[in-house]
């Protein structure tokens, strides 16, 4: 046999042994590729998940500074409303203590409706025109003369009371609102002297934002706030005001619509 004739079943044998290593390495090439591909995956995923845990923890630090101004305005609003009552109450025991002249009572009075003013004005802005009004006819009585100083202080002193419960409260109301540049009727859920909601009838919803010093009634045109809200809205129709709401960010300042 010639040696052409012997080498080849040499060199067939070597084809078959390397064939399956080749295999192999190209799997492990392959696996290698993917695994590398998947620890690039896994690092991009860890970076999205700690940019969302910065940008949470960020909203939720807005969130809270948000929350603690509120709270301090709504206290400094009470305690105003506090200190005008005590005087009041002072001026009142004084008068019948001392027999203080009825018209030594009208500067007391006159500076509690001022500070009565002040604090509706800067508040929540529910039924300010109606709250204002009822103070100024209070004021307009006493100038006049056709409400005594000891009624007018009973007559103030029961507005304050009022301005207490409805610092307490959660509960649907009727106003009008200034939508868009035009006034229009609206039901309101208003929470103590935090958060105010509206809906209208045509089925619009939104809430009241601080909008520098004062207050501005905006739409919600993202549909997860306005199921949100319309849940809200549904509860408090069926005399549900208790319980756990999810609400959209209604301290939010203006402008983050």
């Amino acid at each position: 046999m010639s040696p052409i004739l012997r080498l080849a079943p040499a060199a067939a044998l070597a084809a078959l042994l390397l064939t399956p290593l080749s295999v192999a390495a190209d799997e492990a090439d392959e696996l290698a590729r993917r695994l590398i591909a998947l620890r690039g995956e896994v690092e991009q995923l860890n970076a999205e998940l700690e940019l969302k845990r910065e940008e949470q923890r960020a909203t939720l630090l807005g969130l809270t500074q948000q929350r603690a101004q509120l709270e301090a305005d709504l206290k400094r609003q009470e305690l105003a409303a506090r200190e005008a009552r005590d005087r009041l109450a002072q001026a009142t025991e004084a008068e019948a203590g001392a027999g203080v002249a009825g018209d030594a009572l009208k500067p007391v009075l006159a500076t509690a409706l001022d500070e009565l003013a002040a604090a509706v004005r800067a508040g929540l802005p529910f039924k300010t025109e109606e709250r204002l009004a009822a103070i100024e006819a209070i004021r307009v009585e006493i100038d006049s003369g056709r409400l005594p100083p000891h009624r007018a202080a009973n007559r103030v002193w029961a507005f304050i009371e009022d301005e207490f419960r409805l610092a307490r409260e959660t509960g649907l109301h009727q106003q009008t609102l200034t939508l868009d540049g035009r006034q229009v009727f609206a039901e309101v859920a208003k929470i103590g002297n935090v958060m105010l909601f509206w809906r209208t009838k045509d089925r619009r919803y939104g809430q009241a934002r601080r909008a520098g010093r004062g207050w501005e009634f905006v739409e919600l045109t993202d549909e997860p706030a306005r199921g949100q809200v319309r849940a809200f809205f549904d509860s408090l129709d069926k005399q549900i005001r208790q319980g756990y709401f999810e609400l959209p960010n209604a301290l939010a300042q203006a402008g983050s619509r």
